[in-house]
């Protein structure tokens, strides 16, 4: 049986004037309209596809991709707003409902909301729900120090960037640790700084030690190729021009510098630094 919400490997059983007829076992044929067909494909051929519902509530495929699946969350814009509730721009041609009962604050038009992705087996309809507490910190954080983890950004705090890791834990990246812009829905990847006794998990948006160092080496390299062999930065330029320059704290450039010099492949004078 396919999984409604998720991407399925189908088989091609059948062609139409208005598309294919995908195998969705047990008998069940599922139509894969014509716009989504790819270049090539006859019948017998096994295509990856997004299975949903369409405005008819009829099982259909696509080969576009949506902002999440279910069982996901993503940062999604309000397209419209009727009595039943508020319709998410999900990518796909069909909105998502967002039911009154599933918003935190009344959603309005235009704004962007974090939200989970869910299937009503109750409806049989896929929805999203903007109380997204719920699907979050259900099971022990089992990370270890310095571990690469995906985050995505969920709400900005006096202190910092709440983030929700690996899409089952709530996070935290402090302001001091935040060298570029971002913005709620941005995804990255983090790695795990600490996890508290209270299981609240403290996230860097760089690698630890000489991982970050080789790093930015790396970035040091390239920006130094593309200006001629010099930059004027070195331990002595403040903090802030570091950070505009490189997105990296003083202490990760003095290291990711100091690495490059004991290899000799840089010159670090007063005015800056050159390639070796």
């Amino acid at each position: 049986m396919v999984e409604i919400g998720k991407y399925n490997v189908l088989t091609v059983i059948d062609e139409l004037d208005f598309g294919m007829i995908l195998d969705g076992g047990e008998g069940q044929r599922i139509l894969l309209p014509r716009r989504y067909v790819p270049n090539g494909c006859v019948v017998g051929t096994e295509l990856e596809v997004f299975i949903y519902l369409d405005s008819e509530d009829r099982i259909i495929a696509t080969t576009e991709m949506p902002n999440a699946t279910v069982g996901e969350f993503a940062c999604m814009r309000v397209t419209s707003v009727n009595k039943v509730g508020a319709f998410l721009d999900w990518g796909l041609m069909k909105d998502l409902l967002v039911p009154f009962r599933e918003q935190k604050t009344t959603m309005q038009e235009g704004k962007w909301y974090v939200v989970y992705v869910y299937y009503d087996k109750e409806s049989g309809r896929i929805a999203a729900t903007a109380k997204i507490d719920k699907y979050l910190d259900n099971t022990l954080p089992q990370y270890e120090r310095g571990q690469e983890v995906d985050i995505m950004i969920a709400a900005e705090t006096e202190i910092g960037y709440k983030v929700i890791i690996n899409n089952e834990h709530w996070g935290m990246v402090y302001h001091n640790q935040v060298f570029k812009p971002i913005q709620k829905g941005d995804r990255m990847k983090g790695y795990v700084k600490l996890i508290r006794e209270d299981d609240k998990i403290d996230i860097n948006l760089t690698p630890f030690g000489f991982d970050k160092a080789a790093t930015l080496t790396d970035v040091i390299l390239e920006k130094l190729a593309e200006n001629n062999g010099s930059l004027p930065f070195n331990d002595k330029s403040s903090s802030e021009s570091i950070q505009e320059q490189f997105q990296c704290s003083k202490k990760a450039f003095k290291m990711a510098i100091g690495s490059l010099y004991k290899q000799k492949k840089i010159v670090i004078a007063d005015n800056g630094i050159k390639l070796a």
